[in-house]
């Protein structure tokens, strides 16, 4: 983690240092000024140091992982990953309703409005499928 933190950090870095530049470049320009562009450049900045101050914060708590080590094996990150259900069908109806969602806001609000019912039908179906299908942790 320690890796990703410094990515990010470095990442903030440079996106502070451009954003000065251009706010300093376009605050040149007169008595038209930009400032979309600086807000973006430094929220992004902050966003950056967000998620590289939590990496490292974390980094420093935890034990080095295997990626985390230069003499490690591949078999030290072998391991069980999580618990995936086998045939699920609920992320393609979660695909598909956000899609209806998405066309809603061309074609109209009240397919929008019928998508996020999907949608949250099948994020429900989705998260407690393990407990209400033959997939279920007591069958195992």
């Amino acid at each position: 983690m320690k890796v990703e933190g410094l990515i990010f950090a470095v990442y903030a870095v440079f996106l502070g240092i451009a954003g000065t530049v251009y706010w300093i470049l376009v605050s040149n320009n007169g008595d038209r000024t930009e400032t979309a562009g600086i807000v973006a450049l430094f929220v992004t900045m902050g966003l950056g140091i967000l998620i590289g101050g939590y990496l490292l914060f974390t980094a420093r708590r935890m034990e080095p992982r295997p990626q985390d080590l230069a003499d490690a094996e591949v078999a030290d990150g072998a391991g069980e990953l999580g618990n995936f259900s086998p045939r699920s069908y609920w992320p393609f109806l979660i695909a598909f309703a956000l899609f209806l969602t998405m066309l809603g806001m061309i074609l109209g609000v009240w397919l929008g409005l019928m998508a996020a019912v999907i949608v949250l039908y099948a994020v429900v179906g989705l998260v407690f499928e393990q407990y209400r299908t033959h997939y279920s942790p007591e069958d195992s």
